[in-house]
């Protein structure tokens, strides 16, 4: 009776497979997987698999030795990385998008603020201005002190009278 291939082999017989195609397993667990393989789709379907994967290996050249230190700098590097790897967190695009905006926030009230300044320092500066000229023509026209003009049309229409600054 047939087991039902499932695409891959059993996990109690996996490892022994390399070892079979390498030639190097023997005895007990020898006999163990012939016997296993008779009834295992997935078991016989990985060993033709890993047989024709050693084929193919045998035919390339053989690498270089990396030396002694190689998987020691590898395991170092791997550490390295999973210790900076942040966790992720679902809450990751959210604190983005919240940064995002508050520093959008501070550059638009930065703005307005700015904006607003200027505008204030303006509008004082003129008006700075008409208050001197009224005080100016106030010391101008002092010839009748119940007459004191009201805006800037005023004083100009007080110095264009003919008597002006006459005493």
């Amino acid at each position: 009776m047939e087991a039902e291939y499932h695409g891959t082999a059993c996990e109690k017989y996996e490892v022994l497979l390399e070892d079979l195609v390498n030639g190097e397993l023997g005895g007990a667990d020898a006999s163990s997987l012939a016997n296993h393989m008779k009834d295992c789709v997935g078991c016989r379907s990985a060993f033709k698999d890993a047989a024709a994967s050693a084929r193919l290996l045998r035919l390339g050249e053989p690498a270089p030795d990396p030396g002694p230190g190689f998987a020691r700098m590898v395991m170092a590097r791997i550490r390295t990385a999973e210790a900076s790897a942040e966790p992720k967190s679902i809450w990751q695009p959210f604190i983005s998008v919240a940064w995002k905006f508050a520093a959008t926030a501070a550059m638009g009230l930065a703005v307005l603020i700015t904006f607003d300044a200027r505008g204030h320092q303006t509008q004082n500066t003129s008006e700075d201005a008409i208050v001197t000229r009224a005080a100016d023509a106030r010391d101008l026209v002092s010839a009748d002190p119940s007459v004191q003009p009201r805006n800037a049309d005023e004083v100009l229409m007080l110095m264009a009278e003919p008597n002006h600054g006459q005493q």
